[in-house]
Order: structure tokens, then sequence, then C-alpha cells
């Protein structure tokens, strides 16, 4: 038996949360959208900044498959990318300042390499190695955050 936790939840996993914090800042900073960007800009990247987790939870409910999670998790990773895309296109129009630019590409970058180390590692996620997680805590999960807690 592994001495290491493991993550019996998609929501336990760090990426997870990660993804949860920049659909919710993408959120807030795109309400000072202009009014006209409605139903283009403002829908296209809350809607990619979304999938990102909705991708991993599912890649999570695929584990019982490795090609099923790796490809799940690539989806993820396409979603974050496009979400770095809408974020230059904001940048571009000056709907958003230089620095919040930063922050969120700077985060939409570290969902990239973990979803990278997880597709890389996509073996030891997967049940045929008994479902759980052998790696250190503070680099794949934490405990889940109670619902009732959640600024959502």
């Amino acid at each position: 038996m592994s001495k290491h936790p493991y993550a019996r939840r998609f929501q336990e996993l760090i990426v997870y949360q990660k993804a949860r914090e920049l659909q919710r800042r993408v959120f807030e900073v795109s309400k000072t959208f202009p009014r006209a960007e409605a139903y283009s800009l403002t829908d296209q990247i809350r809607r990619a900044s979304r999938s990102i987790g909705a991708q991993i939870a599912e890649a999570w409910a695929r584990r019982a498959y490795e090609r099923h999670f790796v490809s799940k998790l690539t989806d993820s990773d396409g979603e974050q990318m496009e979400t770095q895309h809408w974020l230059l296109t904001s940048l571009d129009c000056a709907y958003l300042e230089h620095s919040v630019f930063l922050e969120l590409e700077s985060l939409c970058h570290e969902i990239g390499r973990m979803l990278g180390t997880m597709q890389a590692r996509a073996d030891e996620f997967c049940p045929q190695h008994g479902g759980t997680l052998h790696e250190e805590p503070e680099e794949f999960f934490s405990p889940p955050t109670p619902a009732h807690e959640s600024n959502e």
C-alpha cells in the first residue's frame, strides 16, 4: 500500500481547481466587456474557459480507458489554448489591462503544464493500476472544497 494519498474524485485534482479559478476570473473580467461583444467575444471566452474543467471531469470518468482519458485531457488543453486566444483578443481590443492579461495567461500556462504532465503519466491515473495516485499530494491534488464554500 502506498504511503501517498490519492484522488478519489476529479474535484480533488489541483488542475481542476485551477480551471475553476480561471473560469471565475474570466467571468468577472468579461463583465466589463462592451455590450456589443455579449454574443461574440464574451460568450466565446466564457465558454472556452468553462469547458476546461468540464473536460477534466469527463476525462476522470473515462479513466477505465487510458486512450479516452488522454483524449479528454487533450480536449481540455485545447480549451485552455482557446481561452488564451480569446484573452489575447481581449487585450488587442483593449478590454483587458495588461496586468490582468498576464495573470490569466499565467494561469492558463500552469493548467496546460499540469494537463501535459497528466497526459504523459496517464497510466498512473487509470484503474488498471489500482485507480490510485501514488504521487506527492501537492503535485496533483488537494482536499475538495465543500460546495457551500465555493464562490460560484
